[in-house]
């Protein structure tokens, strides 16, 4: 199928007007809407894509259907993007350092004092952000995941709990966890809610309209229903069989020392009700800053622009040239504790991915269920996808592996 377009020649742009692409592009980057055209019709569900190339946008499109009763994926739809959110929360912390209001290398409890309970007094910022703090587990501090909603209980519980490893000494991927302890020393600092933060100090600067962590009631219906995903509702009954074979290999991997082991994947991962809960709408109720933001594709793009642009878009410098080279240099690369390979930790971003190749100055953050977002500056080029539709792996997903790969093909041909 080929969707119907007109070229907009004053524009220098293709508007598409289809039942399959919506949206805008540029000519020279045709090739990312056929990719996410066979994408969704592969997948089904619905997802927008968004490329800025040397600070401008060339793709904003979007296709598919936002919920189960089949409603046209629309220009303001947004996705919950589970840990996409982790690269956003980072940015907002950069924002804090880049005014001399944190430093990366001061331990969380002079920001955070309670923090320095059980022995962590020598945890740093920078450990937090690296994954490097051995605070990765959830499994057990709290009882069942609806209680990732009370911000105070699961920051106490945190504060009061002990590292896993000395801190510095290994990575581990601090899936859930990392949002309260970032998000937290963003309050303390801020005196500012993690919400309103985000939006006065990050969204509203950028001039976006879609870039969330916590929905108010007001704003359910721009987010659309995930579907889909092996790990969804009817996943749940699986997870005591599943946790057994972590278990098991948890136990093997521990007897070999091997870097990587499941079951610090499912410390940091695993809670009783997970699954069920982020397919219920009451996932959005309040900010879980590792993994309930909510994003345009467009807003998550226009982000990582002004990274790739050293910290500024048209004009405007929302970071300065030293911040982003800080936040974006490789910390580790070591095979994680969480993730079975290398992520070459920055700061609260990792590796950039494609069907190409790993890009050697591109970092990011990708999110289960598909959705993902990266800048490579040496191309100024930034690419973010959100969907609705679950599919994949907790590691990773070929959907944004593929139309990153489109990206950088349409960059270099430019």
């Amino acid at each position: 199928m080929c969707a119907r377009f007109c070229l907009r020649i004053g524009a220098g742009s293709v508007e598409f007007q289809a039942d399959v692409i919506q949206g805008d592009i540029h000519p020279d980057f045709w090739a990312v809407a056929r990719a996410l055209e066979q994408q969704v019709r592969g997948s089904g569900g619905g997802a927008a894509v968004c490329v800025y190339h040397r600070g401008v946008p060339v793709v904003d499109i979007w296709a598919g259907v936002q919920d189960e009763r089949g409603t046209p994926w629309r220009h303001e739809t947004t996705a919950l993007s589970f840990s996409t959110t982790k690269g956003v929360t980072s940015t907002a912390l950069h924002l804090l350092a880049d005014r001399g209001l944190v430093d990366y290398d001061a331990p969380v409890a002079e920001y955070w004092p309670e923090f320095a309970a059980a022995g962590k007094e020598a945890i740093t910022v920078r450990h937090l952000l690296c994954h490097e703090a051995g605070m990765y587990r959830l499994r057990g501090r709290i009882d069942h995941a609806d209680r990732m909603l009370d911000w105070d209980h699961v920051c106490s519980a945190l504060a009061a709990g002990e590292a896993a490893h000395e801190p510095g000494t290994r990575n581990a991927y601090h899936g859930m966890t990392f949002g309260w302890l970032v998000g937290e020393v963003i309050q303390r600092v801020s005196g500012m809610s993690f919400s309103d933060f985000i939006r006065k100090e990050l969204a509203e600067p950028l001039g976006v309209d879609g870039l969330q962590i916590g929905v108010p009631r007001e704003d359910r219906e721009r987010v659309a229903q995930l579907l889909g995903g092996s790990l969804g509702r009817a996943g749940e009954d699986r997870i005591p069989q599943e946790s057994r074979v972590l278990q098991w290999s948890g136990r093997a991997a521990s007897l070999l020392r091997l870097p990587f082991n499941p079951r610090r994947t499912a410390d940091a991962l695993v809670v009783p009700g997970v699954l069920n809960f982020f397919f219920s709408p009451d996932a959005l109720d309040a900010p879980i800053p590792a993994a309930n933001g909510t994003f345009t594709a467009r807003s998550l793009a226009r982000l990582y622009a002004m990274l790739a642009g050293d910290g500024e878009i048209d004009g405007k410098r929302l970071l300065s040239t030293h911040t982003v080279m800080q936040a974006t240099e490789v910390q580790n690369t070591r095979i994680d504790g969480v993730v079975p390979f290398p992520m070459r930790w920055r700061l609260g971003y990792h590796l950039a991915a494609t069907t190409r190749g790993v890009l050697s100055s591109g970092f990011g953050h990708f999110g289960y269920g598909g959705s993902g977002a990266w800048a490579e500056p040496e191309r100024e080029l930034a690419v973010a996808m959100v969907t609705n539709q679950v599919a994949g792996t907790p590691f990773g997903d070929l959907r944004m592996l593929r139309l990153g790969a489109s990206a950088l093909r349409c960059a270099d041909a430019r």
